[in-house]
C-alpha cells in the first residue's frame, strides 16, 4: 500500500528492463562528500543522497501521530511500518537501498541470490546467507522463514498483513501456523525446507514477480518457539542490525544494537545510529514544529507536513531549502460502501462521485505540493495508466450538483440522504479532506456525519472491519493507497479483489465486490510478461469507476521536511516516497 514510481515484474526466467518513471526534480542538487556536509536545496534528497556518511554514533528520534497498525513483520501493512522494520527484519528480497531508479530495484537480503524459478515459474526456490543469526545468536535457518509465512497466513489473529501468500500459494486448506493441524507440524507442504539453507514455494499457478512477494516482511524468519501469535509485537526476534531495548504498548519504544548482527552478512544495511527511539500518539502539528526545532528527526509516517506547516515552510527560503517534494504511486481516495443503504444503489454512489469538490480535496492536501486531481483510482506513474475520465472530474473540478441531482432522483432519493463519512483521526490532512467533501455533499443534500478513528485499528477495527462499517452506517470511508511493489498487480491486487475481504477485519479493499475485476486480475496474474500485463490495469480501473465504488481524491506527492541533523538522506523509490530510513544517520 505504499510504493512509488513503477517498474515492471520479472518474467519467468528473465529480468526485464526497468521502466524508467520520472523522479520528483532537484536531481543535480545535493551533496556529494563523505563528511556529511552539504548545501541544503530543495529535493536535494530526491534522485540523489543528501549529507551522504558513513559516520557512525548518535540516536535517531521518530515520532508517530498514532501508532503502527503492529511492528510484527506479519501483522502490518502501513508502509513506512515495512520501511521501518528493515531496522530488525530481515526478508528474503527487497529494495536496494540507493537513490533515484537504483531503488526501484529488487535484490536478495536474507537469501544469497533471488530466486530461481521451475516449473514454468509456479516453483520458486532461495538459497539463505551463511552466518545469519538472530539476536540471541541461534542461526536463522529456512525452517525459520517457513514459520514466519505459515503464522502470516491465519488472518483471524494476524489480521493486517497483505494476503498474497494466501492467495498464491497451492494452501490445499491449509489453515496457517496457529491452527496447524498436523500432530508433527511440518506445516505447509507448498513451502519446503530440504535443508537449513534452503526454501522452496511451490504456487498455484506461475507468477513472474514472486521476488517482489519474497521482499514481504511477512518473510523475516521468527523462530517458532518465541511465538505469542497476537502478542509477538511486544518482542519481536530481531534478524537485522538493531533490536528491540523497550517496548511501551501504545506509548513509545526504542531499538539498540544486535550484538548478532554481522555486517558481513548484510551489504544493504548501513546501521549508523547507536539508538533509535519511537514516540507514539504525538499531534501531527507538534512533529511538524518539532521537526523544524530540531527537537525530532523523522515523521514515521511521512505523510508530509500538515497544511498550515506547507505554507509556512514554502514561504521561508531558509525553512522551504530543507524539504523534498517526490511524486508517488498514490492515491488518496474515498471508498464507498456498497453494504450500506442507499449506497447499495449505483446511482447513489454516482451522485457522491458527481457532488464532490475535487478541488477542495486537493486543497486538503496543500494543493500543487501535495499532488494533482484525479481521474480514475490508479496512478499515472503506473504502466499501462490510462486517462480515464467517466465523470469528467476535469472539467467539473469543483464538482457537478447538476449531474448529482440526476444520479439521486435515479436511485430514489432526490432530496439527498444521510451516511457517515469515516476518516483517520490522527491526520489533519485527512480530517480537512473529509471536511471539504462533507461540504460539497451537503449542497446537494447528501448529509455526511464525520467519524474520524484511529490509524493503528482503522483498517483492523473500524473501517477495514465489514460488519462494523456496516452496522455504523460507514457509508463512505478515507483511504489512501500506494503500490506494493512498482506495478500494476502491485498496486491493484489488495485494493480491488474481492476475495481479499475478510470478515474478521483488516481489509484495505473496503469496497470493491466485482467478479469481473476478479476475472481480470486473474487474468493478469497469469502473464509472464510485464508487457502482456499492463493492457489490464486500465481495464480494471475503469472497471472500478464504472461502478463508482471509489472518488479518486488526489493522485499524490509528498512534502517531506528534512531536518539538519540528519546525514545519509534520500528517498527510496522503492519504497514509495519514504526516506530510507535504515541509511539515516546523524551529525550530534
Amino acid at each position: 500500500m505504499r510504493r512509488r514510481t513503477a517498474v515492471p515484474a520479472v518474467a519467468v526466467g528473465v529480468t526485464l528492463g526497468m521502466v524508467l518513471a520520472a523522479c520528483g526534480g532537484g536531481s543535480d542538487e545535493g551533496g556529494d562528500n563523505q563528511s556529511g556536509k552539504a548545501e541544503a536545496k530543495q529535493n536535494a534528497a530526491v534522485g540523489q543522497i543528501f549529507k551522504p556518511s558513513t559516520k557512525k554514533g548518535g540516536t535517531i528520534r521518530y515520532a508517530n501521530a498514532d501508532d503502527f497498525d503492529s511492528v510484527d513483520p506479519g501483522d502490518t501493512y502501513y508502509g513506512y511500518a515495512w520501511d521501518f522494520a528493515r531496522y530488525y527484519c530481515r526478508s528474503l528480497t527487497m529494495f536496494d537501498t540507493k537513490p533515484g531508479d537504483e531503488g526501484n530495484k529488487i535484490v536478495p537480503d536474507l537469501a544469497e541470490s533471488l530466486g530461481t524459478p521451475s516449473d514454468g515459474g509456479k516453483t520458486w526456490t532461495y538459497k539463505l546467507r551463511s552466518g545469519v543469526k538472530f539476536e540471541d545468536g541461534t542461526p536463522i535457518t529456512s525452517k525459520d522463514v517457513k514459520y514466519a509465512v505459515e503464522r502470516s497466513l491465519d488472518k483471524s489473529v494476524l489480521k493486517n498483513g497483505p494476503t498474497y501468500f494466501n492467495d498464491l500459494l497451492d494452501l490445499q486448506g491449509y489453515p496457517g501456523a496457529f491452527k496447524d493441524p498436523s500432530p508433527d507440524k511440518l506445516g505447509l507442504k507448498a513451502i519446503e525446507t530440504p535443508d537449513d539453507q534452503t526454501i522452496v514455494f511451490h504456487l498455484k499457478e506461475a507468477f513472474g514477480g514472486f521476488d517482489y512477494i519474497a521482499m514481504l516482511p511477512a518473510t523475516c524468519p521468527v523462530p517458532r518457539d518465541k511465538d505469542t501469535g497476537s502478542k509477538y509485537k511486544e518482542h519481536v526476534v530481531s534478524s537485522g542490525p538493531y533490536m528491540f531495548d523497550t517496548y511501551e504498548a501504545g506509548k513509545s519504544f526504542s531499538l539498540k544494537r544486535n550484538p548478532n548482527w554481522d555486517p558481513a552478512t548484510d551489504p544493504h544495511r548501513a546501521a549508523l545510529p547507536d539508538r533509535i527511539e519511537m514516540q507514539l500518539h504525538v499531534n501531527a502539528n507538534d512533529i511538524d514544529n518539532r521537526l523544524m526545532s530540531g527537537d525530532l528527526d523523522v515523521d514515521v509516517q511521512s505523510i508530509g507536513v500538515q497544511a498550515a506547516t506547507q505554507a509556512q515552510i514554502l514561504n521561508d527560503p531558509n525553512l522551504a531549502k530543507n524539504t523534498d517534494n517526490p511524486t508517488l504511486a498514490r492515491t488518496w481516495f474515498a471508498a464507498i460502501n456498497p453494504d450500506v443503504a442507499p449506497l447499495d444503489n449505483i446511482d447513489c454512489r454516482k451522485a457522491v462521485l458527481y457532488a464532490a469538490d475535487h478541488d477542495g480535496y486537493l486543497r486538503a492536501f496543500g494543493g500543487s505540493v501535495g499532488g494533482e486531481l484525479p481521474t480514475s483510482l490508479l496512478p499515472p506513474s503506473i504502466p499501462g495508466w490510462q486517462d480515464i475520465d467517466l465523470y469528467n472530474f476535469k472539467e467539473h473540478k469543483t464538482g457537478d450538483p447538476e449531474a448529482a441531482k440526476q444520479s439521486l432522483q435515479a436511485c430514489g432519493q432526490p432530496n439527498g440522504f444521510s451516511t457517515n463519512l469515516a476518516y483517520r483521526s490522527d491526520r489533519p490532512t485527512e480530517k480537512a479532506a473529509a471536511e471539504a467533501l462533507q461540504a460539497s455533499l451537503a449542497k446537494v443534500g447528501i448529509k455526511a456525519t464525520l467519524k474520524g478513528y484511529p490509524s493503528g485499528d482503522y483498517f483492523a477495527l473500524y473501517a477495514g472491519k465489514p460488519s462494523y462499517a456496516k452496522s455504523n452506517n460507514l457509508g463512505i470511508m478515507l483511504h489512501g493507497w500506494g503500490a506494493d511493489w512498482p506495478d500494476g498487480y502491485g498496486f491493484l491486487s489488495q485494493l480491488v479483489d474481492s476475495r481479499t475481504i475478510r470478515e474478521s477485519g483488516g481489509n484495505y479493499n473496503l469496497t470493491v465486490k466485482d467478479p469481473e475485476i476478479d476475472k481480470l486480475l486473474d487474468e493478469a496474474r497469469t502473464k509472464t510478461s510485464i508487457e502482456a500485463q499492463q493492457p489490464f490495469w486500465a481495464q480494471i480501473d475503469k472497471k472500478v469507476m464504472e461502478d463508482a465504488t471509489i472518488l479518486p481524491g488526489v493522485w499524490a506527492k509528498v512534502l517531506l521536511y528534512r531536518p539538519t541533523r540528519l546525514t545519509n538522506v534520500y528517498v527510496n523509490e522503492g519504497l514509495g516516497g519514504y526516506y530510507d530510513f535504515v541509511q539515516l544517520g546523524v551529525q550530534e
